[in-house]
């Protein structure tokens, strides 16, 4: 640092210039994408299902002596992503499956709010026939999905150049058609069973709400510019001065030793021409 400063005595000049000179590219970079975007944010309303449960039909295997419980809905297969169907009052290792011919995407983490790193898009399976395993008995759920793909549900973003295009990018995402869309729930349950599970089939269909320009806070992007630039050249330069100015005392101390020395020298050299 020393070295350089010498070599170019303008040089905190040039670093403060180009650190301002960055700081305003900067502010008009975010500048530009305020005032041209390209990116749009669209909402969906959501509409949830709660479907009427109708009487199941029994079917009593007495050679496995095992219940099995049926029941047949029909869901709006328009833009539906949620199929959710919850069980209760089951008996010890009841069996749960969930059917669609169409093919669901389900785990047993999904749903669930303890969940960590979990994403359906990676781990969820995808099968016509889901089941759950109830060992104790009582309430349970399966929660499945017709896709993984976030952009059909709870919003999202497109990249158009015009807002009539990213409305028509929008709705072209949101829709689709789920076919068949008929559902069916199975409960198997040990012995000879005359009381049903009690069971509850939520679907959530989704369509295009709305669709607006996504737009930042310039004054405040610029600011946070400010602070990235001003922090980063910081990191940089109090170092650098920070050594060289401990170079600079460093090297006093010795010119003024030096020129201590010198001075004892040369009342040595005056007293002896004196003594002469």
């Amino acid at each position: 640092m020393q070295k350089a400063l010498a070599q170019n005595p303008n040089l905190l000049r040039t670093l403060l210039g180009l650190s301002f000179t960055l700081i305003f590219l900067l502010g008009y970079a975010v500048y530009g994408a305020t005032i041209s975007p390209s990116y749009y944010l669209y909402t969906t309303d959501t509409e949830t299902t709660i479907h009427d449960t109708n009487e199941p039909t029994k079917l009593y295997d007495e050679e496995n002596n095992v219940t099995n419980w049926r029941w047949t809905f029909s869901a709006d297969g328009v833009n539906l992503t949620w199929v959710n169907v919850s069980a209760g009052d089951l008996s010890r290792n009841s069996i749960i499956k969930l059917i669609n011919s169409a093919g669901l995407y389900s785990h047993s983490k999904l749903g669930d709010p303890d969940a960590d790193d979990f994403s359906c898009e990676d781990r969820c399976y995808y099968n016509s026939t889901h089941e759950l395993f109830s060992d104790e008995g009582g309430d349970e759920a399966i929660y499945s999905m017709t896709t993984t793909d976030p952009g059909r549900r709870n919003n999202g973003t497109v990249y158009a150049q015009s807002l009539e295009s990213a409305e028509d990018k929008a709705r072209e995402i949101i829709q689709h058609l789920h076919t068949p869309s008929v559902i069916i729930v199975e409960v198997t349950e040990k012995g000879n069973k005359s009381t049903s599970p009690d069971i509850v089939l939520v679907t959530v269909n989704e369509d295009f709400n709305d669709i607006e320009v996504f737009s930042v806070d310039t004054a405040t992007e610029f600011l946070w510019a400010v602070a990235a630039v001003v922090g980063c050249f910081s990191m940089i330069l109090i170092p650098s001065f920070t050594v060289y100015f401990a170079a600079r005392a460093k090297e006093r101390k010795n010119e003024l030793k030096l020129e201590a020395e010198e001075e004892k020298v040369n009342q040595s050299i005056s007293e002896i021409d004196e003594a002469n």
